[in-house]
C-alpha cells in the first residue's frame, strides 16, 4: 500500500464548530479518512472524553490507527457511518453527547491511488469502491446497467448534459475495463468545449456516487443521527458538490421546523423542532486554504445544534 496522503479540508472550522475544548463528552467522526479531523478532536477533548471514528476503507483504517495510536480515548470502527446507531449500541452508547462530524466524498488518497480507479488521469481498472471488500464496483455499473439506467444516474448524480449520448456510446462499446477507456469514450462522445473541467468529470462522479450509495447513505445516516444526539450536541458537515450540500441543507432545514406534520393534521404529532441552524448559509474555506489545496474550493460547511 502506498503512503496514505490526505489533506484535511476546513480542519479548524469543522472541528471548532463542535466546541469540544476540554470536553468529557462523546464525539463521532463519521468519516475517519486520513484522521485529520479525528486527531484535532482528540487533541482538544479531555482524557475523559471519547471519540468513535468510522470508515469502510481498509487503507484509511490502517493509516489512522498508526497516526492516532497514542490516544487511549479513541475507538475506530471499520464500518459505514450508516451503521453508527448499531455500532454505538454495541459499545454501550445510546447518545452522542458532544457532536458528530461528516467529511463527505472521496479522500485525496482514494482519488490519487491509481489502482483504486477513481481518477481518469491514469489508467486503472474500473473500481471506485470506498470499501475494497464490496462486490459491486464501477465495472458493474458501466458494463451491466441498461442504457436508461445509465442516463438516469449520469443526469441525477453528475448533472451531465450529454447523458443520453454518453450512455448510448457506453452500451455500444462494451466491455469497457479501464478508466482511460471510459474517459476517452466520454471525450469522443461529447462536443469539444473550452473548459478547465475534463469532459469525464461529471460521469465519473456519478458512477462513484452510485457505486458507494453516497447520497442515500448520507441521507439515512443524518436522519438517524439526529435522534441519537443529546441536547446541545453539534452536527458539522463538509460537502464537496451541490448534490450533497442541497441534501444536507434540506434535511437540516426540515429538522429545524417547529412542525413537520402534514398540513391536514389537526394536532401536531411530530417531535417539533429538533435542531437549530448555526449557519443558514454555508461556510467556505479561506483563500489561504484554497491556495494551499485548490480542491478545497468546492467545500462547504454546514453546522447545526440539537435542541
Amino acid at each position: 500500500m502506498q503512503k496514505f496522503n490526505h489533506y484535511t479540508v476546513m480542519l479548524n472550522e469543522a472541528v471548532g464548530a463542535l466546541k469540544c475544548d476540554n470536553s468529557d463528552k462523546i464525539f463521532v467522526d463519521a468519516t475517519l479518512g486520513g484522521g485529520g479531523h479525528s486527531e484535532l478532536i482528540l487533541k482538544k477533548i479531555s482524557p475523559m472524553g471519547k471519540l468513535i471514528s468510522f470508515d469502510v476503507d481498509s487503507d484509511a483504517i490502517c493509516a489512522s490507527k498508526a497516526r492516532l495510536s497514542k490516544y487511549k480515548n479513541l475507538t475506530i470502527v471499520h464500518d459505514s457511518y450508516v451503521n453508527i446507531k448499531n455500532n454505538l449500541a454495541k459499545l454501550g452508547i445510546d447518545k452522542i453527547t458532544g457532536g458528530i462530524i461528516y467529511d463527505l466524498g472521496a479522500s485525496s488518497h482514494q482519488l490519487t491511488t491509481c489502482e483504486r480507479g477513481f481518477s481518469f488521469m491514469k489508467d486503472a481498472p474500473l473500481d471506485m469502491r470506498f470499501n475494497p471488500n464490496s462486490d459491486f464496483s464501477a465495472w458493474d455499473v458501466v458494463n451491466k446497467y441498461k442504457e436508461d439506467e445509465l442516463v438516469e444516474i449520469f443526469s441525477k448524480y453528475g448533472e451531465e448534459h450529454y447523458s443520453k449520448r454518453i450512455a448510448r456510446a457506453i452500451v455500444n462499446s462494451r466491455p469497457l475495463n479501464t478508466t482511460l477507456q471510459l474517459a476517452e469514450l466520454i471525450k469522443n462522445s461529447t462536443p469539444k468545449i473550452n473548459s478547465r473541467i475534463h469532459p469525464a468529470t461529471r460521469v465519473f462522479q456519478a458512477i462513484r456516487i452510485e457505486v458507494n450509495h453516497e447520497l442515500l447513505n448520507f441521507e439515512n445516516s443524518l436522519k438517524e443521527v439526529v435522534s441519537l444526539l443529546d441536547s446541545g450536541a453539534i452536527i458539522s458537515i463538509i460537502t464537496f458538490h451541490s448534490l450533497e450540500d442541497r441534501l444536507a441543507k434540506s434535511i437540516l432545514k426540515n429538522f429545524s421546523l417547529n412542525c413537520r406534520c402534514e398540513k391536514n393534521v389537526p394536532v401536531c404529532k411530530c417531535e417539533g423542532k429538533l435542531v437549530e441552524l448555526i449557519n443558514k448559509k454555508p461556510i467556505y474555506p479561506s483563500e489561504e486554504e484554497i491556495k494551499l489545496n485548490p480542491p478545497s474550493r468546492s467545500a462547504k460547511l454546514r453546522i447545526a445544534m440539537r435542541v
